[in-house]
């Protein structure tokens, strides 16, 4: 303790720094032919206490509050231009083979290796279709543990409990909680993963906990060749089955296919489309669609061109967006 200096910086931190600039228009909603410019920032600190465990903080900033904001479907950080912690967690080695992590504002499925290669833009299509199975409630309170088998095969849970946003306590009667389980085989070539989740919901009208879990599973897999100009291909399939009577069941799919490195600048071209939502087997399924172009100037510097449409009911005009985006890493 006596060689412990107050305010010293620790030699085993490691700070990364990003920010993205976006600028596009909408077509098809409520801001239609209107410019808009939006930009996000994020400091993500890193620092190990044994070598081995790694305690993370992510510090977010930007401008994207959503609407009016026509460009929600980016993932931009919403914080009204303030600093503010978007997650901190600590991950730590149990042997040689399990890994624990416990943390807040953290997904439960922090710890997953879902099988999927594709690098969506959009929110909708970026979570290759098991968005709601890899847990991304956002209740507050997380933690999870994944094994390691060997040779690509994993096995991981997680949770997330109403412990800090809107406290009601963990393992409750009053939070809502999530538990979940995902089973995964990867290699440089191909993958599959198979994810489970079990979620509670709020009832907003007396914000508590409403009868029934509603369980999903999500299907995803992908094929990266090991070959000059082919393309990876990634899909997605989750249901959900809701315990409340009179609620049917649900679906939500997803395919990708993504070029890396495609000229010698090393640009990655992609593009994807599935249901824009979870839908009922007894509605109208609509489809959302995305292309990008992701190419790097330098080290530091990439533009991405993107375009996306989003289906829309008989009589409303489809959504369609063209937004260039400037991402910035140092």
């Amino acid at each position: 303790l006596s060689e412990f200096e107050a305010g010293s910086f620790s030699t085993t931190t490691a700070a990364s720094f990003s920010a993205d600039f976006a600028l596009g228009a909408v077509d098809g909603n409520a801001n239609s032919d209107k410019v808009s410019f939006i930009y996000g920032y994020q400091i993500d600190l890193t620092t190990s206490f044994t070598g081995e465990d790694s305690l993370d903080v992510s510090l977010d900033a930007g401008s994207a509050d959503g609407s009016p904001d026509p460009l929600t479907e980016l993932d931009f950080n919403g914080t009204d231009d303030l600093l503010s912690v978007d997650g901190i967690a600590y991950t730590f080695p149990l042997g040689e083979k399990l890994t624990v992590f416990f943390g807040d504002s953290m997904d439960g499925s922090t710890l997953y290796s879902t099988a999927c290669v594709y690098g969506g833009q959009t929110n909708t299509l970026d979570d290759c279709g098991n968005a709601n199975s890899a847990m991304a409630a956002g209740y507050g309170s997380a933690a999870g543990a994944s094994y390691e088998f060997g040779n690509g095969l994993t096995a991981a849970i997680g949770y997330e409990g109403q412990g800090s946003t809107d406290v009601k306590g963990l393992l409750g009667k009053e939070g809502a909680d999530v538990f979940g389980g995902q089973l995964a085989y990867t290699t440089d070539i191909y993958g599959v993963s198979l994810t489970y989740a079990s979620m509670e919901t709020i009832d907003s009208s007396s914000d508590v906990v409403a009868n029934g879990d509603t369980t999903f599973w999500g299907f995803n897999a992908y094929l990266s060749p090991d070959g000059d100009n082919l393309p990876s291909v990634s899909i997605g399939y989750e249901t959900g089955d809701s315990e409340n009577s009179g609620t049917a069941e649900t679906y939500h799919w997803f395919l990708g296919v993504q070029w890396d490195d495609l000229l010698s600048s090393g640009g990655i071209l992609g593009a994807a489309l599935g249901t824009k939502e979870h839908t009922s087997e007894d509605a109208d399924e609509y489809l959302m669609y995305e292309a990008f172009y992701s190419l790097p100037l330098n080290d530091g510097i990439t533009i991405t061109p993107l375009i996306y449409v989003v289906d829309q009911p008989a009589g409303t005009d489809d959504e369609t967006g063209f937004i260039v985006k400037t991402s910035f890493s140092f």
